[in-house]
């Protein structure tokens, strides 16, 4: 599943707010593990794939870049299953919230479920799994993001095309993605 680049940079921005990101990288290894594989790629590391280049130095200077360098990775991760032949498909968050029942009835008939099972997906769905915990919506909701501004959001564009995905902006459809239409 993956989600509008713009809503994750914010979602992750406001993790961070609330858990420090060292812990919170290592608690989503499985989404830092490809950094660090494309890090280690041959002998050398190429760290200008995780900056943004500014007038004098290669840093992640705003603070969106961390959550679109998530989202930037592991959708080009998953284009390059793609590419090298892996049979993989994709769920966008916002078909889903769009059109609950719907992606859930595509989404079961995909993993060869019983399409009966849609129904309880979506009531699951209303439930927020991270209720009891200081991830909850409710604790979560009060806090400010930044601004998305027009430099800002070239800035992050200039990251994303490094990785081949959907700019800010455009529509953020990746191939292979399920759909109702």
């Amino acid at each position: 599943m993956y989600r509008d680049v713009a809503a994750v940079a914010k979602s992750v921005y406001r993790f961070t707010m609330v858990l420090p990101f060292v812990l919170l990288a290592r608690l989503c290894d499985s989404v830092t593990a490809p950094m660090k594989k494309k890090l280690a790629k041959g002998n050398r590391a190429d760290r200008s794939d995780f900056c943004i280049l500014t007038s004098s130095s290669c840093v992640l200077d705003n603070a969106l870049a961390g959550g679109v360098l998530m989202s930037a990775v592991v959708s080009s991760t998953y284009l390059d299953f793609r590419r090298r032949g892996f049979d993989v498909s994709a769920l966008r968050y916002e078909d889903l919230v769009e059109r609950p029942l719907d992606m859930c009835r595509i989404l079961m008939e995909f993993c060869g479920l019983p399409v009966s099972l849609a129904e309880l997906a979506v009531k699951g769905l209303d439930v927020d799994s991270q209720r009891n915990s200081i991830f909850a919506k409710s604790s979560l909701a009060h806090i400010e993001v930044p601004q998305l501004t027009p430099e800002t959001k070239e800035q992050l564009n200039e990251l994303l095309k490094k990785y081949g995905v959907p700019l800010i902006g455009e529509p953020n459809i990746l191939e292979g993605t399920l759909s109702c239409s």
